[in-house]
Formats: structure tokens, sequence, C-alpha cells
């Protein structure tokens, strides 16, 4: 069976299964130097500053406007 012969539904299912299949084997996936600095990075300014962002009706808010 080709991908293109999916339905959106049955894309969105599969997607869901590998996605599910890969979060449960997290240590499978290893982190470039790069990514692991990166990551470390924006811990150490979460850490320094403690902005946890915004909450969504403010962010919906933004979007639409209102």
């Amino acid at each position: 069976m080709k991908l293109n012969d999916l339905t959106a539904r049955e894309k969105v299912t599969l997607a869901q299964q590998l996605w599910d299949s890969v979060a449960n084997d997290q240590n499978a996936i290893e982190l470039t130097a790069a990514q692991k600095n990166e990551l470390d990075n924006r811990l150490a300014q979460f850490e320094s500053d403690q902005n946890i962002g915004s909450d969504w009706k403010t962010i919906k808010s933004k979007i639409l406007g209102s």
C-alpha cells in the first residue's frame, strides 16, 4: 500500500503510531553534541530567568487580536 492511498484519518493514525513507537524508546535517539549544547543553554537560560512564557488564553488573544 502506498502512503498516498491512505485517507487523511489513516495517515494521522499512522503518524501517531510512529510517534508513540519513538517516544517509547527515547534512548534509541542520540543527540548530537550541538543539540545537547543547545538544550543545555536553553535550560540554563530558563533556570536563570524563570520565564515560563504565556498561557494559552493570552496567546490566543494575541493571535486573534481581541
